[in-house]
């Protein structure tokens, strides 16, 4: 069995049969635990732990593990309805108040109940994580030589020299700052580039966690129409004009929801009209390992053909590896590096130096090309299962792009169908789906649900998941 399986088994027997004992009464030894479940002292260990990090029992070394007294009184509710006030009250000379609204972001990090198909997720399913790689990484990078000292600001010098490599073109490992992840990159980038209560050219459709930190930072997104090719830009162009904005936050490859990659043509010219306006692109490119074909080669990024400056790039580790490998990279050209540099040491001084050590130990050894040949071929086995299961189970939802790289499909409710009304019975029928409304930064034109296949175990569960869709539907439907 899975050690991790084994140790949540055994935590559930035992806090099953913690009732048996009375509160301070010492529980069996760890070696009687392990000869009655036939698991190793390491999942007794670690099952007592958890149960300890709930509260439901005590540990003493050298005495063993005791039945914790939770017989204890509530504590007396304070009052906190001064807060209201306080934190109400900067907004009231603010041009755009400020607001963090984290429900997008919550609805892929947020683990369904148990036997929940989990359409919703926003990183790959442990399946197809190179965890023994990044065991063995993490590993090696502990033993490094200064592993634990205080790395440079601007990251390691040869971690910042890879990254430097994959953005491509001239861009050179002074011109990039390590992160903290993707996430962080964004928000250091929205927040040196555009000053609160000015406007932000977004995608529309958009990724939920750029809008909240939008928003967050006091910011005011314009929604710039997309269609199966990406952002149009005779509409950005006219956005420029209309809003006199100095930013437009980008995914030109593999959009998040819509799964579109930006032509050659458009490419250019979100950089020529962005350069015109006198404004900088973000490029958020999260999804360029998560590609589903590896015989074409993919389009270098727009901070490759950029040689003014103009684009800010984003990129990250996270996606294609763990959630918790919250690795990334900031590129850039120019002044704007270090208006950049001194937001993220402000921020967060650096990224854990064994981390980054870690990262230049997985994506050096020879297991990172093969995970990237496995998760390539996963996923599209997995693209190919799902949009098969939603022709087949749900012809009514309209899916007008089929990606070619990716996590997930971008499905069109009918206007029969309230997308409020979709998501719980959904989760009632053992599914969950991710609303279409976050993606927006204005009222949409329709209602929609993102569904992902990188999160689950694998086919089998994505056709039982569209079934249980199928059932969801009919109920509100019949």
């Amino acid at each position: 069995m899975h050690e991790r399986s084994s140790v949540a088994g055994l935590a559930k027997s035992l806090k099953a049969e913690l009732n048996r004992y009375s509160p301070g009464e010492k529980l069996p030894s760890s070696r009687a635990l392990v000869e009655r479940y036939r698991v190793s002292p390491v999942t007794v260990t670690r099952a007592l732990a958890q149960l300890a990090s709930e509260g439901l029992v005590v540990t003493r070394p050298g005495a063993g593990a005791y039945r914790a007294d939770t017989r204890t009184a509530a504590p007396a509710a304070g009052d906190t309805s001064w807060q209201e006030l306080a934190l109400s009250a900067d907004t009231a000379t603010e041009l755009v108040p400020r607001s963090v609204d984290a429900s997008g972001v919550l609805v892929t990090l947020a683990a369904p109940p148990p036997g929940v198909v989990e359409f919703n997720g926003g990183y790959l399913h442990p399946v197809l994580q190179p965890e023994r790689a990044l065991a063995a990484a993490l590993a090696r990078a502990g033993r490094r030589p200064g592993a634990w000292g205080r790395p440079p600001a601007d990251g390691l010098t040869d971690l910042r020299a890879w990254f430097a490599r994959e953005v491509g073109g001239s861009v050179t490992a002074a011109e990039i700052l390590i992160t903290a992840g993707g996430q962080s990159a964004l928000t250091t980038a929205l927040r040196a580039l555009a000053p609160p209560g000015t406007p932000v050219l977004v995608e529309s459709p958009t990724y939920p966690g750029m809008l909240a930190v939008a928003r967050s930072a006091g910011l005011r997104p314009v929604p710039v129409p997309t269609d199966a090719d990406g952002i149009r830009p005779d509409l950005l162009e006219a956005a420029f004009r209309a809003t006199g904005a100095r930013v437009v936050v980008c995914q030109p490859l593999f959009q998040n929801p819509t799964g579109a990659a930006l032509p050659v043509e458009r490419r250019a010219a979100v950089v020529r009209i962005a350069r015109a306006a006198g404004a900088f692109v973000i490029e958020d490119d999260f999804a360029r390992r998560l590609v589903h074909e590896d015989s074409a080669p993919l389009p270098p990024t727009l901070a490759a053909d950029d040689p003014d400056g103009v684009v800010v790039h984003v990129c990250s580790l996270t996606k294609i590896t763990s959630a918790s490998l919250r690795v990334g990279a900031l590129a850039a050209r120019g002044p704007v590096l270090e208006r950049l540099r001194a937001i993220q040491v402000v921020d967060s001084f650096f990224v854990p130096r064994p981390l980054q050590e870690a990262a230049l130990e997985l994506v050096g050894s020879p297991a990172w090309s093969r995970h990237l040949r496995a998760v390539t071929q996963e996923l599209k086995n997995r693209r190919d299962t799902m949009t098969g299961a939603v022709a087949l189970h749900l012809p009514e939802l309209a899916l007008p792009h089929i990606p070619s790289g990716g996590y997930h499909l971008w499905l069109r409710l009918p206007d029969t169908l309230p997308e409020a009304a979709l998501l719980p019975t959904a989760l009632r029928a053992g599914v969950a789906v991710a609303p279409g409304r976050p993606y927006f930064a204005a009222e949409p034109p329709a209602g929609h649900i993102r569904l992902s296949f990188a999160g689950v175990a694998g086919p089998a569960e994505i056709i039982e998941g569209v079934r249980r869709l199928r059932t969801a539907i009919d109920e509100l439907t019949g």
